[in-house]
């Protein structure tokens, strides 16, 4: 159930990802807030740190975190186009489902690489399984404010 949801929240992100426009998407989702561009780096940068702590393979965009994850939209930092995002979007998402295919279930009940082997003696809930869930809602959560971009919300 866990890894239908997470291709579930894929799937409708790029439902939504592709009827906008790289214009579109570089508008704000509401005044003030983040845009589109933004969003996406950030849902993008996120999805790959995931593959790290899964330990599936070595991280390959690191280079988003300051412009995506570690400073807000309007710090002066250069951000890749939405264009080359869009495709490393889809790039890591298929590396992510391709992973996923080959997990066991025994394996998403292992820890992942964020937690020490002393602290999850302690906390087991802090598995696998656990960041594949977190990371789905916290797609889900963004999914919310990108809809804001579409034509009425659709």
């Amino acid at each position: 159930m866990a890894v239908m949801a997470w291709e579930t929240e894929v799937t409708r992100i790029n439902k939504i990802l592709d009827g906008l426009t790289d214009q579109e998407l570089q508008k704000e989702t509401a005044p003030g807030r983040n845009s589109g561009h933004y969003l996406l780096g950030h849902l993008l940068a996120v999805s790959d740190g995931m593959i790290g702590l899964l330990g599936w393979e070595e991280r390959s965009l690191k280079n988003l975190d300051a412009p995506f994850v570690s400073n807000p939209e309007k710090a002066a930092i250069e951000k890749l186009p939405v264009a080359k995002l869009r495709e490393l979007w889809q790039s890591v998402n298929t590396r992510i489902s391709q992973h996923i295919q080959k997990t066991s279930a025994d394996d998403w009940f292992k820890r992942h690489n964020a937690v020490s082997d002393e602290d999850f003696a302690k906390e087991p809930h802090r598995n696998k399984l656990n960041l594949l869930i977190n990371r789905t809602n916290h797609m889900s959560y963004h999914r919310g404010q990108l809809i804001y971009l579409t034509k009425k919300g659709e």
